[in-house]
């Protein structure tokens, strides 16, 4: 047995089912493999950035690592953004990159760099396979990190030449009920949550502020007993990796994005407890404002998220989370089209038990208000803030539950970096429905230009780096071109329609949702 059929058979063993892939020549045994070894999945995409978006989506929902397969450095670096992403959700990824012959580096190839370097910078683990009989082992440890705990991204370069050589063999692998009860999360430390809950019952004022596993069922229980019991706000990080939402659903308020807002939202809070989410920054740095958003007399507490059902028990003993009013759904609205009526039509019209992969950045500021009330839902953000994340994402998602419905919403400067998703949404015949906000402009890039400071309109130069025309983005021609069917909507009316007729057919579809930019008035009043 050669290298690369002991990685697969490895991969297989370990529960990794889907292998999303842009090969070269030093991953062709790889390639050759999959035939070879059976119950591993082979994904193509036209480029390394889906890929890892893609293992990203798949995780988040799958809740268990799919594999990527890469091609050298060059490769690496391409599908880099994504696995920041990954990294910065705390989700399992197995990244396998190919690398010259060990005997070959030496030379110094066009191709040849240093892709442990580049690793680095997003792996929680990283190893060199440099002996083929170590293959396996190799893969196996790779597993095991990635799904950890914590669940990280894991990296395993692979040789050409340990690749295709004989004399591997796979490694076991426990098999997946016994992996979930070695990973689950460890207990928090018993004193945290005394500590949590005598800051809870002081009489000050008190912030819950959950991330990580902990926008989910049945943490979101938890937090709300918490909350009903002492009066504290309940608030979430701003990009959720996986926020179970809706009616039925706990609701909790989404820490706003602007700094300015952010901080108006804990001014007053004395006590801060976190359950699985990091203390709350400014993305940015922005002249003569801070970039800690804790309070300075407020006094900071860390749980684990495992520790929300005992902090529970501690300040609402024997109780449940009370029913919450179901907020009303939106009617389709009419007349010109604009962010706020998607999110309109999206709430009337969202299937229940949907995945929503949000990059919808400035356009979607109401969605969340205004799917509050709609059927359960999941919700996925850009939690490591890298842009191209959303089309990836759905790919990921859409395989990963096939039975679901994925509505990707996607601004159309980000959709761009990741364009060719659409190929592989069309190649797999996946139930993704993807609608661009095409406003045709950056906004999110001519607010910021505002929020740092920058005095008076922009000038002819600027403007041309925050426009995306001419000439204008023909969105419908390029997922025709992909073989994913597509329309264009310029009125609430189509856009519903639309929106409908893609829900209801199974398959991929594509909106080409035309708005208008945000106003300069909204932005100045945003950037204020």
């Amino acid at each position: 047995m050669n290298g690369a059929d002991a990685l697969i058979s490895t991969l297989v063993s370990g529960g990794v089912e889907v292998c999303f892939a842009n090969p070269g020549t030093s991953e062709m045994h790889f390639v050759g493999a999959l035939d070879a070894v059976p119950g591993l999945r082979g994904v193509l995409t036209l480029f390394e950035g889906v890929a890892t978006g893609a293992a990203d989506g798949y995780a988040r929902i799958a809740e268990k690592p799919a594999a990527v397969l890469l091609h050298l450095g060059p490769g690496l670096g391409n599908g880099l953004a994504n696995l920041h992403n990954a990294r910065r959700a705390g989700v399992p990824v197995v990244v396998i990159v190919g690398d010259h012959a060990t005997y070959h580096k030496k030379y110094d190839t066009p191709l040849e760099s240093d892709i442990d370097a580049v690793a680095g910078t997003v792996s929680g683990w990283l190893r060199r396979s440099d002996r083929t009989v170590e293959v396996g082992l190799d893969a196996a440890a790779a597993i095991r990190a990635a799904i950890g705990p914590p669940s990280q991204v894991a990296t395993l370069i692979l040789p050409a030449n340990v690749s295709w050589s004989d004399g591997a063999q796979p490694a076991g692998m426990p098999d997946a009920a016994q992996t979930a009860a070695q990973t689950a999360e460890p207990t928090a430390e018993p004193t945290a949550e005394a500590v949590a809950a005598t800051a809870l019952q002081s009489g000050r004022d008190a912030v819950l502020l959950i991330g990580g596993a902990a926008t989910r069922e049945p943490w979101l229980s938890a937090a709300a007993r918490i909350r009903q019991a002492t009066g504290a706000r309940l608030l979430c990080e701003t990009f959720p990796t996986r926020w179970e939402r809706g009616a039925g659903v706990p609701q909790v308020t989404r820490l706003p994005y602007l700094e300015k807002l952010a901080a108006e939202e804990l001014k007053d809070a004395k006590h801060l407890i976190l359950a699985g989410a990091r203390a709350p920054v400014s993305f940015f740095a922005y002249p003569k404002k801070p970039g800690d958003l804790v309070p300075a007399e407020c006094a900071v507490h860390q749980l684990e998220v495992s520790a929300l059902h005992a902090l529970a028990e501690l300040v609402a003993p024997d109780t449940i989370a009370e029913p919450e009013s179901v907020t009303p759904r939106p009617k389709l609205p009419p007349g010109p089209l604009n962010g706020a009526k998607i999110a309109e039509a999206i709430s009337e019209l969202l299937p229940e038990h949907a995945i929503v992969v949000d990059e919808s950045n400035t356009a979607g500021f109401t969605l969340l208000d205004a799917t509050a009330g709609a059927p359960r839902h999941d919700w996925l953000t850009l939690t490591g803030g890298a842009i191209g994340y959303g089309l990836p994402a759905a790919t990921g998602a859409a395989i990963a539950v096939p039975n679901r419905r994925v509505l990707c919403l996607e601004a159309d400067g980000s959709a761009m970096y990741t364009i060719s998703a659409l190929w592989t949404h069309a190649r797999e015949n996946l139930n993704i429905t993807t609608v661009i906000y095409n406003n045709r402009s950056y906004d999110i890039l001519r607010l910021e230009l505002l929020r740092v400071g920058r005095s008076g309109p922009p000038g002819p130069k600027a403007q041309e780096l925050l426009q995306l025309k001419p000439p204008e983005l023909d969105f419908v021609a390029i997922a025709t071109g992909m073989g994913v069917p597509a329309r264009r909507a310029i009125t609430a009316e189509e856009f519903s329609e639309c929106l409908s007729a893609a829900l209801r057919e199974p398959g991929p579809h594509l909106i080409d949702a035309v708005i208008e930019p945000t106003s300069p008035e909204t932005l100045a009043f945003l950037a204020s």
